[in-house]
């Protein structure tokens, strides 16, 4: 399976090299004025211009009277969508396509869009000073004046703390039930879940298993919510940064890390598995969940995880990023930690997930 992916992958990479001159330099201004389809689409939205054409095909004078905006703002937008294949035109009447469909729609595309627009489109102008600092320059100049977004995440102005929480969940929620499953198998006394946040992971396991104690460890931020969300006498939220504390509670069972270690630049994550390891007992199972870059089976989801990087570059700390197997998997090596098994295609948003044992 390996051998076949990365013959795919090398075969998708070659075609890529092939586009004509006159493709490429189409494709060049597509990315030049990006900034300016993405907050046309942001208007489109905010006056219900692509809701109403999908409720009505519809002419520029219907489009102005039912969305109440100016014939200026119609025929501007309108260009626009048309240009961006959001929309075509039929009997002149303008209909939606499929691509149109999916910012109403297609829940990842509206989770995507959000995140992008309400927590990262502003920082994102800082992309070059925060890879020169290393500091996440966009959150600290737009958010807050801090070192990383995590402890401040609740205290997000209510737009971008919502976008930031919806996306979050949209990727981990839906496997959840097969990695419990996973982990459940061994039949562990003990589940420590690393970065846990609200405690959605505990309620699945819960719910599956009724022996099982369930514990979060994760920033102090995060103890109120997850204690309401996991109301049992199983679980317990352990406060800890693990980056500056030096001990973990002992840990033993099974170790969940669920899209917890690419909020860390490589050097971290391999002083956080050492951590990890020193204060588990022999035996103890590690869990790491991940979506790797180069394990999708589509371009648009290694497109979109590779670009994922660049909002921990500028809005979340300024020295992490989403791994490739192949990053993951040396880290981990570094840490004197040996991989037994992994997971492929987890969930619906294809995770990897590796089975270690200490």
């Amino acid at each position: 399976m390996g051998i076949e992916k990365l013959a795919k992958i090398k075969y998708r990479r070659s075609n890529k090299k092939r586009f004509s001159k006159v493709e490429a330099l189409s494709n060049a201004q597509k990315i030049a004025f990006a900034p300016f389809t993405f907050q046309a689409i942001a208007s489109m939205l905010d006056f219900g211009v692509l809701k109403y054409i999908d409720k009505a095909p519809s002419d520029i004078e219907a489009i102005v009277k039912a969305c109440k905006i100016s014939k200026y703002t119609a025929i501007t937008l309108i260009q626009i969508a048309e240009c961006s294949e959001l929309v075509y035109q039929e009997e002149n009447k303008y209909r939606l396509t499929p691509l149109g469909e999916a910012f109403l729609y297609d829940e990842m595309t509206i989770k995507n869009f959000n995140f992008m627009r309400d927590v990262c489109y502003l920082g994102a102008n800082e992309l070059t000073r925060s890879f020169s600092e290393e500091k996440p320059a966009g959150l600290q100049k737009y958010f807050v004046d801090a070192t990383t977004i995590y402890p401040h995440v609740p205290y997000l102005p209510e737009k971008a703390r919502k976008s930031w929480y919806d996306f979050d969940y949209f990727y981990s929620d839906n496997c959840f039930e097969e990695v419990a499953k996973i982990i459940l198998k061994n039949n562990p006394k003990e589940i420590f879940d690393i970065g846990g946040n609200a405690g959605k992971f505990e309620k699945v396991c819960l719910s599956m298993n009724k022996d099982c104690n369930l514990n979060i460890i994760d920033l102090p931020v995060n103890k109120e919510l997850a204690e309401k969300n996991v109301n049992s006498e199983r679980f317990k939220f352990h406060s800890c940064d693990l980056l500056s504390d030096d001990t973990l509670p002992k840990l033993s069972g099974a170790i969940l890390m669920s899209q917890f270690l690419d909020c860390f630049s490589e050097e971290q994550v391999v002083t956080i598995l050492q951590k990890i390891k020193s204060s588990a007992e022999k035996g103890t199972r590690i869990y790491i969940l991940e979506p790797i870059i180069d394990n999708q089976e589509f371009d648009g989801a290694s497109f979109a995880i590779a670009h994922i990087s660049l909002y921990f570059t500028c809005m979340a700390n300024g020295n992490s990023k989403m791994y490739t197997e192949k990053e993951l998997t040396s880290m981990v090596e570094k840490a004197g930690i040996a991989i037994e098994n992994k997971y492929l295609n987890i969930g619906a948003h294809s995770y990897t997930m590796l089975e270690c044992k200490i």
